[in-house]
């Protein structure tokens, strides 16, 4: 299956009004608090055809956010048979999206379970306020990734899960680990350009200011209420 991601591109300025436009809305006490934001990525070869789009809209986010107030970003990716590698907490969003520029796709299998195992063993350490993991299926068993989500649940760390492409299978294992984990999930198409990047941001600010900000914004911004209002 030939995954589908936006082709058309959000300008680094359109990105960083947006996230100047937020910041002016998080709540005081927590905008200059560092938060814990874990981006997981498939890299395997079925994302290759939008490998390059993902890496611009993505990297763009991570530079804009990390203007947010002390966010921190983890980028963890798995591609091949058994390759999954994590990178530091970086608050630098330039770093981490020279980090994305020097990855390739290649074949393999998904490797889900470790994503969620990582985030579970991270936020033990030190709290992770948000997982956002973006692919485009599932070649894993449910039960266990279940298992693992609500585990995320009991730890407050939420999984936001956004898919490429229509699988149906993978559709519903995406929305239930999101669901189970109290986070949101979204499907996403080749119109969905900017609202990815509203998407990702939005994210970030969860991480950064907690609900109430994400609640906040969604009022100005009502395509987001169709992740905030899963938020538990």
């Amino acid at each position: 299956m030939k995954s589908k991601l936006p082709t058309k591109k959000s300008s680094r300025g359109d990105i960083e009004k947006f996230l100047g436009d937020v910041k002016r809305r998080l709540p005081a006490e927590r905008a200059g608090n560092a938060g814990r934001l874990l981006f997981a990525i498939d890299a395997t070869a079925s994302r290759q055809p939008t490998w390059d789009t993902a890496c611009h809209l993505q990297g763009h986010m991570f530079r804009a956010a990390s203007k947010l107030g002390g966010l921190a970003v983890s980028v963890c990716f798995f591609r091949g048979f058994d390759e999954f590698r994590v990178t530091s907490w970086h608050t630098d969003g330039k770093e981490l999206q020279k980090k994305m520029n020097s990855v390739r796709c290649q074949g393999g299998q998904t490797q889900i379970a470790r994503v969620l195992r990582h985030a579970e063993k991270e936020t033990r350490k030190q709290r992770i306020q948000a997982v956002v993991f973006v692919g485009d299926a599932c070649e894993e068993t449910a039960g266990p990734l279940y298992t693992l989500a609500g585990k995320l649940a009991l730890l407050n760390t939420p999984v936001f899960v956004f898919q490429e492409g229509r699988d149906k299978r993978t559709a519903t294992i995406f929305e239930t680990i999101a669901q189970r984990s109290g986070g949101a999930y979204c499907q996403l198409d080749e119109h969905s350009a900017d609202f990815l990047t509203e998407l990702l941001s939005a994210v970030a600010v969860y991480a950064s200011g907690g609900r109430e900000a994400l609640l906040k914004l969604s009022r100005d911004k009502p395509r987001l209420a169709r992740i905030s209002q899963q938020l538990k």
